[in-house]
């Protein structure tokens, strides 16, 4: 082949595939030779260290509330059940916001930078990313506060038998009036005194019995009123009709206590799914700012 002849096939220009429209979504869907990564989308190590930032800040935050007296709810302290422990349920909330941005940010920042995906995608991982921290770090925290929770329990019930062994009454009957002991007690004051033995005895009848009302939300029947007021009358020696007066006004300021806990539990239940649920928010939003931030910063390289 002559020299001419060579330059011109040189010049010769090899067709490519160019899709342009509507042909684009389709080329770009289907790619019968796109290879899938044999790793997981998933950067455990940049969660779990988001979720123990998370984990770690909320306990941090917790305790500067519980210094500044914002983390103490208190359903018997006078106040309704929307407004009982407001600043603390509201410091809540921003506890769990702080902890899980924080937390968020850090596991998009510090996961693997992804090649060859689209924004999309990246986005929906690093949405993923965060949420998932979020949730780990909240699996971790009920772990630690139910095992905390269990060994409080422990350590009351082993102090509960050690008291009921030496008083001489059962562990039941012990139990029996630690649930309502104030209530109990006011029953039974004044009056003729009696060994530790009866006294103990009667409050633990006159517990079970308001208990039981209680549990059923139901009004102490006429027997159960009865046998209350003779319990009363033979412990401090007062008429029956006072006795029974003494153990209406009792039960029905116990039954409005344990009422007043219901509503305030519910109440703070509420809080602290609201809580929560921004909590989720904020990580999987810090989340995608951490990993926007991770890919765009500019790469610096040694002259």
């Amino acid at each position: 082949m002559s020299a001419p002849t060579r330059a011109m096939a040189s010049d010769v220009t090899v067709p490519t595939y160019a899709p342009t429209g509507a042909a684009v979504a389709a080329y770009d869907s289907y790619a019968p030779n796109r290879i899938e990564a044999a790793a997981s989308g998933v950067s455990w190590a940049a969660v779990f260290a988001g979720a123990f930032a998370t984990a770690a800040l909320s306990l941090i935050l917790l305790a500067l509330g519980a210094g500044a007296g914002l983390s103490s709810l208190s359903p018997f302290s006078g106040m309704s059940a929307t407004t009982v422990g407001f600043g603390a349920l509201v410091y809540l909330c921003i506890t769990e916001i702080i902890s899980s941005g924080v937390g968020g940010y850090l596991a998009g920042r510090l996961r693997t930078k992804w090649v060859d995906l689209h924004t999309d995608e990246v986005y929906f991982r690093d949405t993923a990313h965060g949420f998932i921290a979020w949730s780990v770090a909240l699996v971790m925290s009920a772990a630690f506060l139910g095992a905390a929770a269990a060994g409080m329990v422990g350590a009351s019930a082993t102090a509960t038998a050690r008291s009921a062994s030496n008083s001489g009454t059962t562990a039941a009957d012990t139990a029996a009036l630690e649930a309502n002991r104030y209530y109990i007690d006011s029953l039974f004051r004044g009056g003729k005194a009696a060994n530790s033995s009866e006294d103990v005895a009667y409050k633990a009848e006159a517990a079970a019995v308001f208990a039981h009302a209680i549990a059923n939300r139901v009004a102490l029947s006429s027997d159960d009123r009865n046998y209350v007021a003779d319990l009363v009358t033979a412990r401090t020696g007062i008429s029956h009709n006072e006795a029974e007066t003494r153990v209406s006004d009792v039960f029905e300021r116990d039954l409005a206590a344990v009422d007043q806990a219901r509503k305030s539990v519910a109440h703070s239940l509420y809080w602290l799914f609201v809580a929560l649920l921004l909590g989720a928010f904020t990580a999987s939003f810090a989340a995608t700012m951490g990993g926007h931030r991770r890919d765009h910063l500019p790469v610096m390289r040694a002259a």
